[in-house]
């Protein structure tokens, strides 16, 4: 790595830092923003880098809530006990209590996650093409109405956390460190990942499917291991939003298939499927736009919201990134005979 990437690393790690107190207004916003990039991010592992499009990854977060609150709550209570919605008993937590159920339930939620992607994997990496996608779909739907009726989660009236034992600022600074820190790890994690052989075999499913298995290539042990990993960062990311958010219900806010299901892939389509930073762009571009038109525009946030899938997809096919490729491939490293003779080799 170069002087100014280091450079450039580190002045990204600094902003992450300094954000909440250079913008202490839009702390929340922040917060919101790294859990769109951490989802941005996992998705396009399958959909971008192993070309397997997902519309099912909210199972992962909805999931990843509703486990982390289970824990934590069966630490210390019973959880029918403290869900059931006729109960006169007041069930308190201390401040001990509250941050290592919130510790042990977040990484319980990634973990169970992670092997409930395998389960599901082994059936649904059978399907291909739009048919992978409205299974997985499928599986977030079915998942969100058999948890809307389990009286022992809550049902329908969804789960209340405990609030956060402390200053309220200082809380929305613990919640936007929590996602901010998954977001830098997975990042990390990522880059290197991407530049093994592991990257170059799921980047050959990709490519072709078939040939990466004559190959020798295990294709389902990769796509399994790859959603396994996207999947353990969602779940974890899903059981800090129930903390952050104190109160969830299943389809409103857990499976929330609609609003964050979608965002997660319009993100990665707007920024560039298939690159590093192609997720984070979008995940920025669209939170911003989101922000703007939630505030400013409500009544007509859908009709922006479908105004930016439609650009994207006719004007932008290959996002942000494929866009500033084409544009100024010098600035990525490709030199222009090279790009020409790729050019030729395509129409030959």
């Amino acid at each position: 790595m170069n002087t100014k990437n280091i450079i450039f690393y580190v002045a990204i790690l600094v902003l992450t830092a300094a954000a909440p107190f250079l913008f202490p207004d839009f702390r929340t916003q922040l917060a919101t923003l790294w859990l769109m990039i951490v989802v941005a991010m996992t998705w396009d592992m399958t959909g971008g880098q192993m070309g397997y499009n997902s519309l099912g990854n909210i199972f992962f977060y909805g999931t990843g809530m509703y486990v982390a609150a289970v824990i934590s709550i069966g630490m210390v209570h019973d959880v029918g006990a403290y869900t059931d919605a006729g109960r006169l008993e007041l069930m308190t937590f201390t401040e001990r209590q509250y941050f290592v159920g919130a510790l042990v339930g977040i990484i319980g939620a990634g973990l169970f996650c992670s092997v409930t992607a395998v389960v599901i994997g082994y059936v649904t990496f059978g399907l291909r093409g739009p048919y992978f996608a409205i299974g997985t779909l499928g599986v977030a739907i079915a998942t969100g109405e058999l948890v809307s009726n389990w009286t022992w989660v809550g049902g329908g009236q969804g789960i209340s956390l405990p609030v956060y034992p402390g200053n309220f600022d200082v809380g929305k600074l613990f919640f936007y460190y929590l996602f901010a820190g998954t977001g830098v790890v997975l990042f990390m994690f990522l880059k290197w990942l991407y530049s093994t052989r592991f990257g170059a075999a799921i980047n050959a499913i990709r490519d072709d499917e078939e040939k990466a298995e004559a190959m020798g290539i295990h294709t389902l042990r990769y796509k399994l291991t790859t959603w396994a990993m996207a999947a353990f960062f969602v779940g974890v990311v899903g059981g800090i939003s129930g903390f952050q958010l104190i109160h969830f219900e299943p389809l409103e806010t857990a499976y929330q298939t609609i609003n964050l299901g979608i965002f997660m892939v319009v993100c990665v389509l707007l920024g560039g499927k298939g690159t590093l930073w192609g997720p984070i762009i979008g995940a920025v571009l669209f939170h911003i736009v989101k922000e703007v038109t939630w505030n400013y525009f409500l009544g007509w946030q859908w009709v922006a919201l479908g105004a930016l899938i439609v650009i994207t997809v006719v004007y932008f096919q290959d996002g942000v990134m494929g866009w500033l490729t084409h544009r100024k491939p010098e600035r990525f490293g490709i030199r222009a005979d090279d790009k020409k003779a790729a050019e030729t080799g395509a129409a030959q």
